[in-house]
């Protein structure tokens, strides 16, 4: 099978179409033939081996998983003895981040407790714009955030990945949402439910004098203080994306901060959970969400895709079809 090969820490261009023995099953996995696969953020970790800090999970010197990607859509084609959720033909739909990657590829073989029934009202490349994302999406807000009925909620970030889902999720869940955007994506964050847009070119976010419940920093590089001042009295602040210098700040700054004010901040790492994909398939078969796709790319086409997503300003998610 043909499937995308990263050998060493780099640029995207060290990736490479392979030809790589296709996967078998055991008694508790599941054979999928991948139809399509999307770019998140963990993709550009895997790839370059950066933060360091990743390369303890990663490998230290050399990628562990050798055939990155972890969102995936496809059709079972063989299941294991022992598997009881699934038979060939089942369209299905996957975060692999939590099980050996390898989402890049014509193939992958994968225990049964990771795949959930792909939505019926989406396509193939929808469905794999979704698990990682929105999943992030939903347990910052839901989990970390603590999103009810009647709060307000600001998105910083709100037209990329995980900022697209977020607005339909905490409108989902009852919240008033402020979504923070580039001009050009001003149209996108109304017509997926935010009640107020600001466009962050025109520094109308630093000249806000709302207060919000809780914030979710999906992109940006503003100082902890900024969004310090935006928060309400025993606010809420998410960092779940942008800058490493952000990334820092709230891993070191956010528990000193937190102890000096009262508000909470914190970073969030996603992690894949079958439960939640379920919660977000009854979502979007209920028409309470749906996937934002700027482009999709052919596998052969891996490098151009990463570059793209890299440069971060892509609406909504980056697919392959595969």
């Amino acid at each position: 099978m043909k499937a995308i090969f990263s050998g060493k820490y780099g640029p995207p261009e060290v990736l490479e179409v392979k030809e790589v023995p296709k996967p078998s099953v055991n008694d508790n996995q599941v054979l999928v033939k991948v139809h399509a696969a999307s770019i998140n953020y963990g993709n550009l970790v895997l790839l370059k081996g950066e933060p360091k800090l990743a390369r303890l999970v990663y490998g230290l010197f050399k990628p562990k998983y050798s055939i990155p990607g972890g969102d995936i859509s496809g059709i079972v084609e063989e299941v294991g003895s022992l598997v009881k959720k699934f038979k060939p033909g089942d369209e299905v739909f996957a975060d692999l981040s939590n099980s050996g990657w390898g989402g890049f590829a014509e193939y992958v073989s994968v225990s049964e407790n990771v795949l959930v029934s792909k939505p019926s009202n989406l396509t193939f490349e929808e469905a794999a714009a979704v698990p990682m994302a929105a999943v992030t999406a939903l347990q910052s807000l839901r989990d970390k955030g603590k999103v009810k009925q009647g709060k307000k909620v600001l998105i910083y970030g709100a037209s990329g990945g995980v900022g697209t889902f977020a607005i339909q999720i905490a409108k989902s869940l009852g919240a008033q949402v402020t979504a923070v955007s580039s001009t050009k994506n001003i149209h996108t964050a109304k017509s997926l439910g935010a009640d107020f847009v600001l466009d962050y070119k025109k520094g109308e976010f630093e000249k806000a004098t709302t207060r919000y419940d809780v914030i979710l920093g999906v992109n940006g590089h503003q100082p902890l203080s900024i969004y310090n001042r935006a928060l309400s009295t025993n606010g809420v602040f998410v960092h779940v994306g942008g800058s490493e210098a952000q990334m820092f700040q709230a891993l070191f700054q956010g528990p000193w901060i937190s102890m000096r004010t009262g508000k909470k901040f914190g970073t969030f790492l996603q992690k894949a959970n079958q439960s939640d994909l379920y919660y977000m398939k009854e979502l979007i078969e209920a028409g309470n969400v749906k996937p934002v796709i700027d482009r999709c790319y052919k596998l052969s086409e891996i490098i151009q895709a990463i570059n793209y997503f890299a440069e971060g300003h892509a609406r909504g998610k980056i697919v392959l079809t595969i």
